[in-house]
């Protein structure tokens, strides 16, 4: 039997093989991993839905597969690796896609190839897309080929709306040369210069990888369609630094570390509370405002293999103990490629924390959906003037980046006044409040109460 690539989770379709667990002629048991792939920017094992030998292998690492698509076909226990035959059964997946092949970027506008990834790589054969009779004929109607528009349902169903939002993408297309002729701009973005390095002396040179790829496509989407503006402020944290201090050691005792982190975590969504326009995503294709009722804090975490950024959920309803454990597991599992799709999704606001590092100001950029992000540097002792003295205080560079189309200076300004007021006057209270660990509530002596 063929073992195929099976659905992978809401909204995606494929992904690329990072290692292969298995050659021709392992044996194999059911649910044993067969593959690592990479989809987004997580790492998932593949296990097998069956047990056998394996007789021929379809992929190889480094390839980019879809659901559906063969990873490999299994005989009965004992048997070798299978003859080719003279005329073998095509692979449904492939087939179709030598069929239509897709074009070369000398024959794609890059605009297309970006905005429309579905108008150029869906195929108009094969088995016809799950839509309502009614949706059907008005495809007809309107000439439209439903392979093309990404359904939105469960089991990629196609909906009224997914209908709607293709024929916006299509008019937006057809508008896009026009305006830019218009402008006297040119309608697509010249392609690369290809340059010899080596006239001027020895290089080496190593591949993008997949999640450098994925890293590289979301900042330059967020940088060219997202005005972005920063605002820069610091905040006065040696209070927040000497509770720190207080309460570290009977944290550690509980398995928590606690960090500036988990602070700048509760300062931060109780600012959103304020202004929930910052807890907000640019809905475009309905052009309105998405205003958030729950609060999913991404946390940017600097890995050997770039960037990810794993989403802590529900951060206004868990108190300080609960948020350290959870911000150092989720940074562990995202550091060892461990976290998953789900967990990278859903974020409303993200933090970007360098001060670790022994960064200082910097300028984020706005992780879309989200229309904010706030960028953390290194705290530094200054002298600040203080009721006519000077002091010396630790100051935390603190830089706010916002998507103009939906945040104005003066919220923005508004909003970083009452962040700094949230890290400046920090209640000891939410320090020592544990809450309930386990399965028992802390006893008043706990150092934590």
């Amino acid at each position: 039997m063929d073992l195929k690539l099976p659905h992978l989770g809401e909204g995606a379709d494929s992904g690329t093989v990072v290692n292969l667990f298995v050659k021709e002629g392992d044996t194999v048991t059911k649910d044993q991993p067969i593959l690592e792939l990479e989809n987004e920017k997580a790492v998932a094992t593949i296990p097998s839905t069956a047990a056998g030998t394996v007789t021929q292998i379809f992929v190889k690492a480094g390839d980019k597969i879809k659901v559906g698509q063969r990873i490999l076909s299994l005989g009965e226990s004992g048997a070798g690796p299978a003859v080719p035959t003279a005329n073998p059964e095509p692979d449904p997946v492939s087939s179709r896609e030598r069929i239509i092949q897709t074009p070369s970027p000398e024959q794609v506008p890059v605009a297309l190839e970006d905005e429309f990834p579905e108008a150029v790589s869906e195929s108009k054969s094969g088995t016809a897309p799950a839509a309502a009779p009614s949706i059907r004929k008005l495809a007809r109607d309107l000439g439209i080929d439903l392979a093309r528009v990404r359904g939105s349902a469960r089991g990629g169903r196609i909906m009224m709306e997914d209908v709607r939002a293709y024929i916006q993408k299509l008019q937006r297309l057809a508008a896009g040369p026009r305006a830019a002729a218009i402008a006297g701009a040119p309608a697509t973005k010249p392609p690369p210069e290809q340059i010899d390095f080596t006239k001027w002396g020895p290089i080496s040179k190593t591949p993008l990888s997949p999640l450098r790829k994925v890293i590289a496509h979301r900042m330059a989407e967020s940088w060219s369609t997202t005005p972005r503006v920063t605002q820069f402020d610091e905040a006065d944290i040696t209070a927040l630094m000497a509770l720190r201090k207080k309460y570290a050691a009977a944290y550690d005792q509980k398995g928590a570390r606690l960090t500036l982190t988990s602070f700048a975590l509760k300062v931060v969504v109780d600012t959103l509370k304020q202004h929930p326009i910052f807890n907000a995503s640019l809905d475009e294709v309905a052009q309105a405002i998405v205003l958030k009722q729950y609060y999913h804090i991404g946390m940017a975490v600097d890995t050997e293999a770039g960037l990810i950024v794993p989403v802590i959920r529900d951060v206004d309803k868990k108190n300080l103990i609960e948020l350290s454990r959870e911000l150092e597991e989720l940074a562990g599992k995202a550091r060892e490629r461990k976290v998953s799709v789900e967990e990278l999704k859903g974020g409303t606001f993200t933090i970007s924390n360098q001060g670790g590092i022994g960064s200082g100001q910097f300028t984020p950029i706005v992780n879309k959906p989200e229309v904010a992000i706030l960028g953390l540097g290194r705290g530094a002792m200054k002298a600040v003037v203080r009721d006519n003295q000077i002091e010396a205080r630790l100051m935390l560079p603190m830089g706010l980046s916002y998507d103009h189309r939906v945040i104005d200076g003066g919220a923005a300004a508004r909003f970083m006044v009452d962040l700094v007021q949230g890290f400046q006057n920090f209640k000891e209270e939410d320090v020592m409040i544990a809450g309930v660990l386990g399965q028992r509530s802390v006893a008043a002596a706990d150092p934590l109460q």
